[in-house]
């Protein structure tokens, strides 16, 4: 027997924590179906609420949107859903708990309640960000899924940038206008396209670059000045620039391995049209606060100094950039802090401010949630440039992956959009050693 708004062939996904950590709203994804949230779920986002970063945010806002819904009735009875679904929380039957099974593990409570109800004959799945947990439940009989929204194919990310054949015609006209009218295969806008020819044996002899509003390729030099003293040392890397030098390009990502000078790029181009061009007030520099490791703990200092530590990568290239550059307005890094030409915020702080007029660059984004890139995008004032680098596969963050993090996923919905231009670097150029590391371990 079936109970009202439900029918025997409803699917019931069992919802565990670290979903609506990673997308606080997640239960709303499900469409006609029971959507469980497990009382003891409720425990763990009790405790989580209190970190002071992003787990805590996460926390704290789905605890705010189930409280919305519980207002609109009985969550044990269930609670309708804009998607057509039912909310409800679950229990634990104490018939189903198999032996040898710890209860003193809040996650084994939680999968055991997707058990309680397979036996009572739902058709349950189990949605899961933690592989292990998917794995306990696969085994006592529980379909276990990875929640599967803002997921991106790997292997079919956009990268920004292809490689094309064209004929001697083709390469005079472009020559000599700095144009070609593209009618092969689709591009989107800004994405660029390594022009070969033949009788060049096969090499690359023009860059071009398509327009936003059209289908014309336009020339991109195939030199670039140093920026800041920093000069591009591959193709990609002059692309990159081009992109980041681009005003009416307001948003850039740049996704890479370690070594190939994605930070560096992106520093050496805000600096430049902040110091020399005034197109910026100010660089705002900031990245994720997540340890690789054992956590040190809190750090003590006024909130700078605090985050003096997090932010050593970023004052390494800064320190490289004031060498290569030898300006007089740029001689130290205390020096861009105290006049206020540059900030560094943590990403808890830049929830809630409007930034005008700015140059934002978010280092290691990939330890973001889609759900905390759209948070920082959504800040850009007027007039303002957002570039977001990382490497997807270097993530530190438990509930996240290459698949599932946040650069990534802006990549892919923004592929489209005129307003965003995106490279992936491949080649490293910090040393022969970080080449062959990144290769090899």
């Amino acid at each position: 027997m079936t109970k009202a708004g439900t029918s025997a062939s409803t699917k019931t996904f069992v919802i565990d924590t670290n979903v609506l950590i990673y997308r606080p709203d997640a239960f709303i994804s499900f469409r006609d179906s029971v959507v469980v949230i497990p009382l003891w779920v409720f425990e763990e986002l009790d405790y989580l609420k209190r970190d002071p970063e992003g787990r805590g945010r996460s926390a704290r806002q789905a605890i705010r949107y189930i409280n919305d819904y519980s207002k609109r009735g009985n969550l044990q009875n269930g609670v309708k859903l804009p998607s057509g679904g039912i909310l409800k929380v679950g229990l634990v039957r104490e018939s189903t708990i198999p032996r040898n099974l710890s209860l003193e593990k809040v996650d084994n409570k939680i999968i055991l309640c997707a058990l309680s109800l397979l036996h009572e004959g739902h058709d349950v799945f189990f949605v899961s960000k933690d592989i292990n947990a998917r794995i306990k439940a696969s085994v006592l009989g529980i379909k276990a899924v990875d929640y599967q929204k803002n997921k991106v194919n790997m292997e079919h990310l956009y990268d920004g940038i292809l490689e094309v054949m064209i004929s001697d015609e083709q390469a005079a006209e472009f020559r000599e206008t700095g144009e070609l009218v593209w009618d092969e295969r689709p591009l989107f806008p800004n994405q660029f396209v390594l022009l070969k020819q033949e009788s060049e044996g096969n090499k690359t002899v023009f860059i071009g670059r398509r327009g936003n509003k059209d289908s014309i390729l336009h020339s991109v030099e195939s030199w670039q000045e140093p920026v800041m003293g920093i000069k591009p040392l591959n193709v990609k890397q002059r692309v990159a620039f081009n992109l980041l030098l681009d005003d009416s390009i307001p948003l850039v990502t740049l996704v890479g391995k370690a070594g190939t000078g994605k930070t560096l790029l992106a520093l050496a181009a805000a600096l430049k049209k902040t110091l020399e061009e005034n197109q910026y007030s100010r660089v705002l520099v900031s990245r994720p606060i997540i340890p690789m490791g054992k956590d040190l703990g809190y750090l003590p200092g006024q909130k700078q100094a605090k985050m003096s530590h997090w932010m050593q990568p970023v004052f390494d290239n800064l320190e490289y950039i004031i060498e290569s550059a030898k300006q007089q307005n740029l001689k130290s890094i205390d020096q861009l802090l105290n006049n206020k030409t540059m900030e560094i915020e943590a990403i808890t702080y830049i929830r809630g401010r409007s930034l005008p007029r700015q140059c934002i660059i978010v280092d290691e984004a990939q330890n973001l949630t889609p759900h905390e890139v759209k948070t920082i995008v959504s800040r850009a004032g007027d007039a303002s440039k957002v570039i977001l680098t990382g490497d997807p596969y270097q993530i530190d963050s438990p509930y996240l992956d290459a698949e599932s993090n946040g650069l990534t996923y802006l990549v892919e919905a923004f592929k489209e959009q005129s307003l965003a231009g995106h490279i992936s670097l491949t080649k490293s150029e910090r040393s022969s050693l970080a080449e062959l590391a990144t290769e090899l371990l």
